[in-house]
């Protein structure tokens, strides 16, 4: 194993903190991996990683090369892709909710990989909290304000929102005609994957934000679980338009109070600051970009 094929193993040793899901990821014996690190350390007379039965860690000494190593990786990485106009290629791992995948990600994709055919999407979906380092994702795309974190956060969209609820619950509850008159009213609760709180739900007046909290019978962590509430008849729920476009034609869901609106969400894509993104990731940005520009010029 060369240097930079060494150096290689050995950076995703230290973002997945083990040689068995190192070697997975590298598609490698899990002994080529242990003997490529041992050699490293060797060839540089110190230890660069802290070992125990259930984890592995980078030593100071192992932290400060983990970065000269993505630096030099990322140069080659570029160098290569510059001669003979040479694409990128390889594995992208990529976290997404699966409701955005599946409408602004998945459709357009052929397109994106007839153009770079060399690069392999691996998906992840759900929505709860990833350690992009510790898992090996490369990057994700996240809906909603974002807290503060040492991942590099590049914004995409702002998705229009809207409020709805079930014909069969508004023929119980009535529907609503303010949004500083909802008592009786009841609605879904949604638990933050990033707080562990139940959002409130949002409206704007006069330019200014109000938010409401009012009773909940069941609260969920998913998506796709919190428009099946919805439908089921358990309240009042906001969501994205775009995944209640389908229902609002079916009748499934009907759209109130759409003269106070919830604020717009945010859709970024982040990917760790420590890690120089390679050529492979900085096209699939840039691709994503494109995507979702196309989609607000079409609505």
């Amino acid at each position: 194993m060369d240097r930079f094929d060494a150096m290689r193993v050995f950076t995703r040793v230290v973002e997945r903190r083990s040689f068995t899901r190192a070697a997975e990821d590298l598609g490698l014996p899990r002994s080529s991996v242990t003997d490529a690190v041992k050699e490293l350390e060797a060839r540089l007379g110190a230890q660069l990683l802290q070992r125990t039965t259930r984890h592995v860690s980078p030593t100071p000494d192992g932290e400060a090369h983990y970065e000269r190593c993505l630096r030099l990786i990322a140069d080659l990485e570029d160098a290569e892709g510059a001669f003979g106009g040479a694409k990128p290629r390889g594995p992208l791992h990529v976290n997404v909710h699966g409701t955005l995948a599946s409408h602004f990600v998945v459709p357009h994709l052929p397109g994106f990989l007839s153009e770079y055919p060399g690069i392999e999407v691996l998906f992840g979906e759900g929505d709860r909290y990833v350690d992009l380092v510790r898992e090996g994702v490369d990057c994700a795309l996240r809906v909603g304000n974002l807290p503060d974190s040492d991942l590099v956060a590049r914004r995409l969209a702002t998705l229009e929102e809207a409020t709805c609820a079930s014909p069969a619950y508004l023929a119980r509850h009535g529907v609503p005609e303010r949004a500083d008159a909802l008592d009786g009213h009841r609605m879904v609760g949604f638990r933050s994957s990033a707080t562990g709180a139940v959002l409130p739900l949002e409206f704007t007046t006069g330019g200014k934000l109000r938010h409401v909290v009012l009773p909940v019978s069941v609260t969920v962590g998913g998506a796709e679980t919190y428009a099946a509430a919805a439908r089921a008849g358990l309240g009042l729920i906001q969501a994205p338009r775009y995944r209640l476009e389908e229902d609002f034609r079916r009748g499934a869901l009907v759209p109130v109070l759409e003269a106070t609106p919830p604020t717009r969400t945010p859709v970024s894509v982040i990917y760790p600051r420590a890690k120089l993104p390679s050529p492979r990731l900085r096209v699939f940005i840039d691709w994503l970009a494109g995507r979702f520009r196309a989609g607000a010029a079409t609505g």
